[in-house]
């Protein structure tokens, strides 16, 4: 791991920089570049100009690791009401949600009952639920949760990591539940005896993981997204799928809101499915700082901004 990557996500964990950084007006302006805007409605009218480019969203509010209870409270009914906004506004949008917005630091069955819920109404309103992924030692109750869930729901996915070494096994031990995955690289900071810290380690897990899921999830009637802006693993995907004559209704393509916009036209353009996540809310600090320690060379952005 690079050391700007690592200093990064020390920033993106440091309690002062949490509360002091976002209020520098540079950094308000640089976010920008992320996402829309702090409220829904800011997501919902960016996901209206995608729609209309046959484009699909997924709608997430920034937040971790909340204080208390009441507070999952407050994120759950939020996400009913985004849910009910989806419908009203007839968007092509889904929601992605990390656990720990919803109690999974006190406990496991309130943060059962509240994703439940979500999911009950996503399925009431024809929508669908992506459960995120966080740091290390959230995966083996988080993917408890997911395999609980999808004996329950059929519109539940997750989200599994590549630069974690416990990942084909996770993917291997749920493929026969017909899951839908959702893969990334990652973004925390891990300890290197369970994530992979050469860039070429998790690159290439990623790549066996995708080919993996592209022949035994797809034997399984899994759902499958390819989360990622790495041109050079998209263009390897693009070319497996091609050589084992996989279509493209068959997977699709998942990507930033702000990142790789013209990639993003060209896949649509070639035919692939794509979906942008759209990110909203005004907890944005560490996500933003994960954000551009998985590419330092952005904080070029940043400095521009300030001048």
């Amino acid at each position: 791991m690079g050391l700007s990557r690592t200093a990064l996500l020390w920033c993106s964990q440091n309690k002062w920089m949490k509360t002091n950084v976002p209020k520098y007006a540079f950094v308000k302006k640089a976010v920008k570049k992320f996402m829309p805007g702090e409220t829904v409605e800011d997501a919902v009218a960016a996901a209206l100009e995608f729609n209309n480019k046959n484009i699909g969203t997924l709608f997430t509010q920034l937040g971790e690791n909340i204080s208390n209870l009441d507070e999952a409270d407050s994120v759950t009914q939020h996400y009913l009401d985004v849910l009910k906004i989806i419908s009203s506004q007839n968007l092509t949008a889904e929601i992605s949600i990390k656990l720990t917005q919803l109690g999974f630091d006190f406990s496991f069955d309130q943060t059962f009952k509240n994703i439940s819920l979500i999911a009950a109404k996503a399925k009431e309103l024809n929508n669908f639920v992506w459960i995120d992924m966080e740091q290390s030692y959230y995966v083996d109750d988080t993917i408890k949760v997911y395999k609980k869930l999808k004996s329950e729901f059929d519109n539940i996915g997750l989200c599994l990591q590549s630069y974690l070494m416990r990942t084909k096994s996770d993917l291997e031990e749920m493929i026969n539940i017909s899951p839908a995955i959702r893969l990334v690289k990652g973004a925390y900071m891990e300890p290197a005896n369970v994530a992979f810290k050469k860039k070429f380690d998790v690159d290439e897990n990623y790549f066996e993981l995708t080919k993996y899921m592209l022949t035994a999830g797809l034997e399984n009637n899994a759902r499958i997204a390819i989360a990622t802006h790495d041109l050079k693993m998209i263009s390897r995907i693009k070319e497996y799928a091609k050589s084992n004559n996989i279509s493209n209704d068959r997977f699709e393509f998942n990507m930033l809101y702000g990142i790789k916009t013209d990639e993003q036209k060209k896949l649509v353009e070639q035919g692939k499915r794509l979906s942008v996540l759209i990110s909203y809310g005004e907890n944005w600090y560490p996500w933003y700082v994960r954000r551009l320690a998985e590419r330092p060379a952005n904080i070029g952005f940043v400095i521009r901004n300030m001048f």
